[in-house]
């Protein structure tokens, strides 16, 4: 999907390779958070890496496709320990989730992070020649896609509080797109880290282990929290107008995605318009 304004991207077919150091792009938002992306990732499929600033500690949420290291475009950032929080287990989250020595996770999915390219998964309906706008290295192919295993040094369930010294989180355990998606709160400032429990795009309720009953209960809950920023898995932020837009859309059978091919040809489709 490419919107108005944002840069086009060369196509992976001009086998164009970027350095590591160039991959990745930052934004600075508000309250000491950053937005990082995969530069040459089509915006369909790559998910939105937070870092977080803590007076003692700061905190990664999600890490992206795993494609190239994270660690020089973080130390730009910061100089702080940081720990990595997965949203969930899928791999456009949790492939540079190997790069951390403490991984944080929803348990529901643990055997994911031991083998997050699980035949379950349906990885080809995403990594296809058209996501590529460059190589991320000299000679790599489709083919070659894989996501290191990266067990989990520690769970996170409804609840608990993620402490980084002047700030604080709460968990939400929030299941439907997965067994494991989770969401981290911060009452203070009423922003919201939803991971893929919702973002401003079509919602993904078909995965192998997704669970249409608990989603809705999960988007139910979030309807009533008091919220003055979403940060999603995917696309762009929003406040909580957009957010019960798309609660009552996905609750009326509309904005999600059934069939993940015919989806993304039809993100293919919109781009070449």
């Amino acid at each position: 999907m490419v919107t108005p304004g944002e840069r086009q991207i060369p196509s992976m077919k001009q086998s164009l390779s970027v350095s590591g150091q160039d991959w990745y792009e930052s934004q600075s938002m508000s309250h000491g958070i950053y937005r990082i992306r995969e530069t040459f990732i089509a915006n369909w499929l790559r998910c939105n890496i937070w870092l977080v600033r803590g007076s003692n500690s700061d905190l990664l949420i999600d890490s992206g496709l795993g494609l190239h290291s994270l660690a020089p475009i973080l130390a730009t950032i910061t100089q702080h320990p940081i720990t990595a929080v997965m949203t969930h287990c899928h791999f456009d989250h949790m492939g540079g989730a190997h790069e951390f020595e403490r991984r944080l996770g929803h348990k529901a999915c643990d055997e994911m992070y031991h083998q997050p390219m699980s035949s379950e998964i349906n990885v080809s309906a995403f990594i296809r020649a058209e996501t590529f706008r460059a190589l991320p290295y000299e000679g790599f192919s489709v083919n070659q896609f894989s996501v290191k295993p990266a067990p989990l040094t520690g769970y996170l369930d409804e609840g608990d509080v993620i402490d980084l010294g002047n700030r604080t989180f709460q968990i939400f355990h929030l299941p439907g797109h997965s067994p494991d998606s989770i969401a981290l709160y911060e009452k203070k400032s009423e922003i919201l880290f939803s991971g893929d429990a919702i973002y401003d795009g079509d919602l993904y309720d078909t995965v192998f282990h997704s669970d249409r009953a608990q989603y809705r209960q999960s988007l139910q809950r979030l309807k009533d929290l008091a919220v003055s920023q979403v940060h999603g898995g995917h696309f762009g932020s929003f406040g909580k107008s957009r957010m019960q837009e798309i609660i009552d859309l996905y609750l009326t059978g509309k904005g999600r995605i059934e069939d993940p091919i015919v989806w993304v040809n039809e993100q293919l489709s919109k781009e070449s318009r």
